[in-house]
């Protein structure tokens, strides 16, 4: 990406609205403007917007408003022009080519975003929380994302690094002055400071669990014995006949996908091929799937049909189960046998998917389950990115190894390094210390116009 372009794209989704936005950015922002509006965008004060044509050879291709942005006030930290224009395809499309045809170039994905980060106006973790932002799909990430977006992880990375500067200063001061008498903090007080840094960053690396939840969503299988009323479920949670109900045993052949907000998060249901011994060639290979979806998932919802007693094979499922991570659902409550078995695991629900009974509760255990110390706070800072889980974790791992040595007594020359290391390892969520090839695999996932 050359910075010296100046680029332009739209901005606005593809397809059909009201109104369609094209942003130019870029030291010849106002110039390009002036060849194409009818108004000179030099005169129009910055930040107000002013009614005029886009025209390219005496020819009026769109009635439009166009706001001018001077003086680095504007997203990218550059002269900006945003065009108003009507919203169909073609027209916003004309609009742009006009622009790129009297000097703009197209912009790559990201583009205006990498500049906003080049510039100054964002950090690097706060340009990650705009594409995240963007691609949100449920409120949890949304609010995750908002708060990156507001500096929030940023400013808690700068205050890491504030600290861990000072505290390497002074073993910097020790190794460079030994016989100087120096001392700027007790050692205790420093190895207490870095134990409080340490632990803090752990903390944060643990809520990478919910981050990642909240970013990729839930895969949830559906496993059990035919007609135990793993469609029906599924069509009950999902609100429609997505699964076909029959009282002919394996009906379901293939693994059926739907997708809910459950516990507030995205969830993909999976519901799969009764398993059951089975000759039959196409039935054999859907119960492989079944066993495979089970594997990959994130969550299992065991069903078990309470109208009858457990056969053999749904006691062997469950002796090979992990029930950490399953929940078994005794289903037909309605028609429930006197005495249902007592079932060994962790999680149990009971359920009627004909009556849609006892479905709150489930949802309840659900959550209990992916949430395990408790659902985050709006207060509480959650990383949603591998990339910050992996810096943090490398950071704590680095003070470690200062704490063990300080604790030995190992001479501060040894460990200065890796609080160094720390250091480095925080600057890489800022943007500090990453190489190009980060940083085009984080702007080329944008769309473009943004």
């Amino acid at each position: 990406m050359n910075t010296q372009d100046t680029i332009a794209a739209i901005s606005t989704p593809p397809g059909e609205g009201g109104v369609a936005v094209i942003r130019i950015s870029g030291k010849r922002a106002l110039e390009i403007a002036s060849k194409i509006f009818s108004k000179d965008p030099k005169m129009i004060p910055s930040h107000t917007a002013s009614y005029g044509s886009i025209v390219l050879n005496e020819e009026v291709i769109d009635k439009v408003l166009l706001m001018p942005m001077k003086n680095g006030r504007s997203y990218t930290g550059e002269e900006t022009v945003e065009i108003f224009c009507h919203g169909g395809s073609l027209i916003s499309r004309k609009v742009l080519e006009t622009a790129l045809k009297v000097g703009a170039r197209s912009a790559f994905p990201g583009e205006f975003t990498y500049r906003a980060f080049l510039n100054g106006k964002i950090d690097l973790a706060q340009a990650e929380a705009v594409q995240a932002l963007i691609h949100a799909k449920n409120e949890k990430m949304l609010s995750a994302s908002s708060e990156q977006l507001e500096g929030r992880l940023s400013k808690l990375v700068k205050g890491f690094q504030v600290r861990l500067t000072e505290i390497s200063a002074i073993l910097e001061a020790w190794v460079d002055f030994p016989d100087e008498g120096l001392e700027f903090e007790p050692m205790e007080k420093v190895i207490r400071d870095l134990k409080e840094q340490r632990d803090e960053l752990n903390k944060l690396v643990k809520t990478f669990h919910e981050g990642k939840i909240f970013h990729d969503g839930l895969k949830v299988a559906l496993i059990g014995a035919p007609n135990v009323g793993k469609s029906s479920l599924m069509n009950v949670l999902l609100s429609k006949e997505h699964a076909i109900v029959s009282p002919i045993a394996g009906t379901t052949r293939d693994r059926v996908e739907g997708n809910m907000i459950l516990a507030g998060l995205n969830v993909m249901l999976i519901d799969t091929a009764g398993i059951r011994n089975t000759e039959e060639l196409i039935e054999v290979e859907g119960i492989k799937r079944s066993f495979k979806a089970r594997d990959e998932a994130d969550l299992v919802l065991y069903i078990l049909d309470a109208s009858r007693v457990l056969q053999p094979e749904e006691k062997s499922l469950l002796e090979t189960a992990n029930l950490e991570k399953t929940l078994v659902v005794w289903n037909k409550m309605d028609e429930a046998l006197p005495s249902l078995p007592v079932i060994e695991a962790p999680y149990v629900a009971k359920i009627s998917a004909l009556k849609q009974e006892g479905l709150e509760a489930l949802s309840a255990i659900v959550e209990s389950m992916i949430f395990k110390e408790g659902v985050p706070s709006k207060e509480e800072i959650v990383i949603t990115k591998g990339r910050h889980k992996e810096a943090l974790s490398e950071a704590a791992q680095a003070l470690d190894v200062v704490i063990s040595g300080l604790e030995m007594g190992v001479s501060p020359e040894f460990v200065a390094f890796e609080a160094k290391s720390a250091l480095h390892s925080l600057g890489k969520i800022l943007g500090m210390n990453v190489t190009e090839d980060v940083l085009s695999s984080i702007f080329n996932k944008f769309c473009i116009g943004k």
